[in-house]
């Protein structure tokens, strides 16, 4: 039986460089000519700094721009570098050009996001004109929250020291906004919830600010599903899905007469088509295409054993994807070797994994795809019984009939934390011990139990800032395992607060 054909939309990627900063962004068309713009913000702790950008907005008919929140290499906010607000009127002039390219008014747009994305929604959406805001447990109180809970990010925007006159004056910018009453006659919908830890400071004393909007709507979200921060997104996710589409036919949820519609499959889209191509990094890559040397191509294997190895010389990451959803992206290391595994079992079947490489530039090579079939664990090759018809032939020194790289449970990869005491956690059925390492530096290890469990603790604090520590399993014998990398980095956050990943 064929496999189902991809949903997966054609992503474009650009940076525009006529601003003071360099603004990086993907884009794909709307469905069947659909004539709105959503424009989305990124929260923190997303892949490649772009928010909702898993697949999840496949279903979504409106064009869609997604805006990284990478400037010199941190979060800003979308806002300012030391105060220096000419980036946020970059920003700007990105949306500006993608809305006058598609020949849209403002309000045809919807500006999305969630946390930090969602104070970047509210703020660009009242202060801009936009006619539409989705805005998902936002800040309010921004230079409050990046001093006691991102302080990188805090003097990135704040400046060096970061001056108690610079937190206030960023504490204001989003409430004197509402104050103001610019932006009356846009459709905001606000989502929150008493049960996100931010709701009593960052959310709930500025909601009597909007009386008198026009079209303010306030999803209150109260369920016993949902104990932090990013659950009041995914558990609205269905209903945000719905607005979206209501958003993109011209049916914003309000009383009174509005047209439906809005598609032109026809309409000239050769302005859009100019700007993404004078903007495009699609240029192609001076790097090879990566290699993956696991999987092998149309082998099958177990479902908890699944794990990817391969080389990228030239390139400083590798991301993987499968039909248009982000896996994961590891580091490439020095030697050009790179390798990841997910913390969960595969399900059953046939699988279509594409690894593209990134040059430091920002460029991307083609996509490697390797299909692959995952079999329950009894029924795999190794596992007992002979291999299943058509697997790949395994040899016993291989990392295929070998020790598969170790699962880690936590730290999660990408996870920020607020404590430097960091204690890792995982599973690695078949081992002996666990050895951790960072940048070829043995750290230490630990004993695995005899249902494949270990946890290691460093005995030492971690200084604030990024780390890569790699993870990898010894047998009796002392065969050692592929590597799992763990990507983390510690805020070292005051006490009583809590970094919030999403």
């Amino acid at each position: 039986m064929p496999n189902a054909p991809s949903k997966a939309r054609e992503l474009l990627s650009g940076t525009d460089t006529s601003g003071a900063y360099p603004v990086e962004y993907r884009f794909t068309h709307g469905k069947g000519g659909n004539r709105h713009l959503v424009v989305v913000f990124s929260n923190f702790g997303v892949p490649d700094d772009y928010g909702w950008s898993n697949g999840v907005l496949n279903p979504v008919r409106a064009n869609i721009l997604w805006i990284r929140d990478r400037f010199r290499g941190m979060r800003s906010y979308y806002l300012c570098e030391g105060m220096d607000f000419s980036l946020e009127q970059s920003v700007i002039g990105v949306i500006s050009k993608v809305m006058n390219a598609l020949e849209l008014t403002p309000d045809r747009v919807t500006l999305w996001g969630g946390s930090k994305g969602g104070s970047a929604a509210l703020y660009f959406g009242l202060r801009y004109g936009f006619g539409n805001i989705v805005s998902i447990v936002p800040q309010f109180l921004i230079g409050t929250y990046v001093k006691t809970v991102h302080p990188k990010v805090a003097r990135f925007m704040l400046g060096e020291g970061v001056p108690e006159e610079n937190v206030r004056t960023v504490d204001a910018l989003l409430p004197d906004l509402v104050r103001s009453g610019v932006g009356r006659q846009a459709n905001i919908y606000l989502l929150s919830s008493p049960q996100d830890e931010q709701y009593k400071e960052q959310v709930e004393p500025f909601l009597g600010l909007f009386q008198g909007y026009d079209n303010f709507n306030f999803i209150y979200s109260e369920s016993p599903h949902i104990t932090r921060h990013s659950d009041v997104t995914r558990r609205n996710v269905p209903f945000l899905m719905g607005l979206i589409n209501m958003l993109a036919d011209g049916l914003p949820p309000r009383l009174g007469m509005v047209r439906n519609g809005y598609e032109e499959p026809q309409r000239d889209t050769s302005a859009i088509k100019t700007y993404l191509a004078a903007t495009s990094t699609e240029r192609p890559s001076s790097i090879a295409m990566p290699v993956v040397t696991h999987p092998v191509a149309d082998s099958e294997v177990p479902v908890n054993g699944v794990y990817f190895t391969g080389s990228a010389p030239g390139a400083v990451r590798v991301s993987l994807w499968e039909h248009g959803k982000f896996l994961g992206s590891p580091a490439v290391a020095a030697d050009g070797t790179w390798s990841w595994q997910r913390d969960k079992p595969w399900s059953k079947g046939k699988h279509l994994v594409k690894a593209v490489g990134w040059d430091p530039e920002g460029r991307k090579t083609k996509g490697t795809v390797v299909p692959f079939t995952a079999l329950a664990a009894d029924a795999a090759p190794g596992a007992g019984g002979a291999a299943a018809p058509g697997a790949a032939p395994v040899d016993a020194g291989s990392p295929l009939g070998g020790l598969p790289a170790p699962m880690v449970h936590s730290p999660v990869a990408y996870e920020q934390m607020a404590t430097p005491a960091v204690r890792f956690t995982g599973l690695a059925r078949g081992a002996a011990q666990v050895g951790f390492r960072a940048g070829g530096t043995l750290l230490g290890g630990t004993p695995v139990a005899a249902d494949g469990r270990w946890a290691w603790d460093p005995g030492w604090p971690w200084q604030e800032g990024r780390h890569a520590v790699e993870v990898f399993a010894v047998d009796a014998v002392g065969n050692e395992s592929p590597a799992t990398q763990v990507p983390f980095a510690v805020v070292h956050a005051p006490a009583g607060a809590t970094p919030y990943g999403y």
